[in-house]
């Protein structure tokens, strides 16, 4: 007989793939174990999952590989940078941070606290997280990575439509007649939907034009009937120029504008002016692929608007995300089958994250923390003194390093995430981390670059080691057990922020048995609001499986995809979506004539963010062994670096090496490296030394996908990228031994 399997959320994308998971002991077999004798549990598609339908990519399918090995196993502490660490109890732990917070509220006041997440964290962490900062000290200083991810997306959605959340569902990419992926490697960033997007087109060639928009021939490109190399930063001129043409052809639906929408006068004075000739020299493309393109929208067809990072990470990202959805609501493309603007989330759990208010400026149910009567709702549902929660937005993701480098922040906390591979200007967040008296840092893994900077090392028990909830990109929500025992001395982000507040005196409000009555607590403030979750439970969702939002109290279980918008009724004051009418800016930083290329970065197919769970699988570590960096032929001539030969890649703020690889996929004057080794892994290579902090001043969201930087060969300036690589493999010798 077969041992049982457990069914559960991947804990990688936004796309939020079902795996069905096998004991490491099955009858007649030998238990599987991984290079230090941990038994590994085998991870396959879930058929029964209604968003990836048994599908399931080498990352996923590997999970199990990756659950115990190099975990931190207990609390370690360290006064200052310079000594070593050394084991206490999470007694003293705990004790530590309750005492720093008490000591900052006294000193300084509550914003002198700040805490960093992370998509990786279950729902529950996130709400409990907000709870204990915006609830119980009156910070509103909580962000998350999804402040790098999604924060344009929100921002869009919210100033476009009114609300943030996707009116989209994966059931639209079976309908739709012509997708359009802009800013996205979907191939190797969301490889199941791709896949689905692929067999599609398989099915029946003629049913689907494929256009993708990058300035790289990525495998996503590949697939393309219309592939744009735009040059980068001209996405909202292309966007615009679109709009010019439909406008041109009567292609726009004047009877849904009229009905619908505000603000079309002023769209359409901007956009006018964004002649074919003027967008295609700008972009850089023949006028000719602009015009195909605009053809496919002003037929209105099914179009279906896919998006991911190469959008968002830009100082105009919520600019182009409106641009993107102005095109929508021009065509009257949204809130039906196979139509409509679709961002494709980057964390497996941002989603629920936003949902739970878990950004500097939201508060659970996608509520603001601006709005009075919003924040009147949530106190009384946290049972605080009314006035508690502060009215004015907290430190976004950067400007809480910004704090730290002014010497503000007394205490940085930072949970289930790795700021020092993802964050922007690298060396500057180091420096900063360096003057904060008391950092904190809640981490799975042992060795990640962040912990070589942290006072206080929390042993975090991660996804199958604990129970709670997940969304993914298509607003669908799934359990995901424990159905491992927790690892070493670990315990989960929940518990331990529900430890901090009754320590803290607030003992009625964050006195819970489990993170099933977390989770009621968080589903209830939903009520009434878009994202409305009032009928979910753990069990619920145990016996029924996955389910889809809204889903008020007394819904119905159903696999029934679910759309927004469907009455062309939006979530702004007047019902009416609004048309966005913001001139193009271009990079944040263009090219000049010391710095003549455009450094763009992203993401491999078997590799995930910051390596700390990839990093540890020999196949996927086969699969993409080195970063490269990707250049035009005629760009490795003119700056003398040749195909697997090390170059120097230099910009304002540092430099770093890679090996070469060239390549006619991408555009001439722009190159591409892979943002995932940091300068714990032995090939390291931290593309976001590079990187400058300019921000999208809406979203908060850094640039994080362009500088201008210089390449040459690689020993022409060798001698300081080695001086520098040494100080950082001494630091790593230095900590390293006390981590394990």
């Amino acid at each position: 007989m077969t041992t049982p399997s457990v069914r559960s959320q991947c804990p990688y994308c936004g796309v939020g793939c079902g795996l069905e998971l096998l004991a490491p002991a099955q009858p007649g077999q030998a238990v599987k174990r991984d290079p230090e004798g941990n038994p590994i549990w085998t991870a396959r598609g879930d058929r029964q999952h209604p968003s990836s339908l048994g599908q399931v990519c080498i990352k996923g399918a590997t999970v199990g590989e990756t659950l115990s090995r190099g975990r931190l196993q207990q609390p370690l502490y360290r006064a200052s940078l310079d000594q070593d660490f050394q084991p206490v109890s999470w007694d003293t732990a705990l004790q530590t941070i309750t005492d720093q917070i008490r000591t900052t509220l006294q000193s300084k006041g509550p914003d002198a606290i700040a805490m960093y997440g992370s998509g990786q964290f279950h729902t529950e962490d996130y709400y409990l997280a907000q709870k204990l900062l915006k609830g119980a000290l009156g910070t509103n200083n909580f962000d998350a990575n999804s402040r790098l991810c999604m924060s344009s997306a929100v921002a869009g959605y919210t100033r476009s439509l009114g609300s943030d959340g996707p009116p989209c569902c994966y059931e639209d990419i079976d309908h739709c007649s012509v997708a359009v992926l802009i800013g996205t490697n979907t191939a190797e960033c969301h490889p199941v939907l791709f896949q689905r997007l692929l067999k599609r087109k398989k099915r029946n060639p003629n049913s689907l034009t494929i256009v993708v928009i990058d300035p790289r021939q990525t495998n996503t490109a590949k697939a393309a009937d219309i592939h744009l190399a735009v040059a980068p930063g001209t996405d909202l001129a292309l966007l615009h120029g679109i709009a010019h043409l439909v406008l041109r052809e009567n292609g726009q639906n004047v009877s849904f504008i009229d009905q619908h929408t505000e603000n079309y006068k002023p769209f359409f004075d901007v956009v006018t002016r964004w002649t074919p000739r003027k967008v295609a020299r700008f972009c850089g493309i023949p006028e000719k692929r602009l015009r195909d393109v605009a053809e496919l929208f002003h037929r209105r067809q099914r179009v279906l608007s896919l998006w991911s990072m190469g959008v968002n990470q830009r100082r105009e990202g919520t600019a182009v995300v409106q641009g993107l959805i102005n095109l929508h609501l021009l065509s009257g493309q949204i809130g039906k089958e196979g139509a409509g603007p679709f961002s494709l989330t980057g964390q497996p759990n941002a989603m629920g994250g936003r949902e739970a208010g878990g950004l500097a400026h939201l508060l659970p149910g996608y509520r603001l923390v601006t709005n009075a009567e919003h924040r009147s709702q949530v106190e009384q549902a946290w049972n605080v003194p009314a006035g508690r929660i502060s009215p004015m937005p907290g430190l976004s993701a950067w400007q809480q390093v910004e704090a730290m480098e002014r010497g503000e922040l007394e205490l940085w906390w930072v949970a289930a995430t790795n700021p020092l591979v993802s964050m922007p200007d690298l060396e500057r967040v180091k420096a900063a981390m360096q003057r904060c008296p008391l950092v904190v840092v809640s981490e799975a893994y042992a060795d990640s670059e962040t912990s070589h900077y942290a006072h206080l090392l929390l042993p975090a028990s991660q996804w199958s080691e604990k129970a709670g909830a997940m969304t993914n990109s298509e607003r669908r929500v799934t359990y995901c057990p424990a159905y491992r025992p927790r690892h070493g001395d670990s315990r989960p982000d929940w518990e331990v922020f529900a430890d901090i507040g009754r320590r803290l005196g607030f003992v009625d409000q964050f006195s819970y048995h489990s993170s099933a009555e977390v989770y009621a607590e968080f589903t209830r403030l939903t009520t009434g609001r878009l994202c409305d979750m009032s009928g979910l439970s753990h069990d619920l969702l145990e016996q029924e499986g996955p389910q889809q939002w809204p889903f008020p109290q007394g819904s119905a279980p159903t696999q029934t995809a679910k759309r927004l918008y469907t009455d062309h009724h939006f979530a702004t004051a007047t019902g009416r979506a609004r048309f966005s009418n913001d001139k193009p800016l271009g990079l944040a930083e263009p090219p000049c004539n010391t710095f003549p290329l455009v450094l763009t970065v992203g993401r491999y197919l078997g590799q995930w963010h910051t390596m700390t769970r990839t990093g540890k699988v020999k196949r996927l570590q086969t699969m993409h062994p080195e970063p490269v960096l990707e250049i035009h032929p005629d760009d490795a001539r003119a700056y003398q670096v040749e195909d697997k030969q090390l170059a120097a890649i230099s910009s304002r703020r540092g430099h770093i090496t890679a090996k070469v690889q060239v390549s006619p996929r991408i555009r001439r004057g722009t190159v591409f490296l892979p943002m995932h080794w940091g300068f714990t892994q032995d090939k390291a290579c931290e593309a976001n030394v590079l990187m400058h902090d300019q921000a999208c001043p809406v979203s908060k969201q850094p640039e994080l996908k362009a500088c201008a930087v210089v390449v040459a060969p690689a020993v022409s300036v060798v001698k300081p990228v080695e001086q520098e690589m040494g100080r950082l493999k001494a630091l790593r010798n230095l900590l390293t031994p006390a981590l394990h």
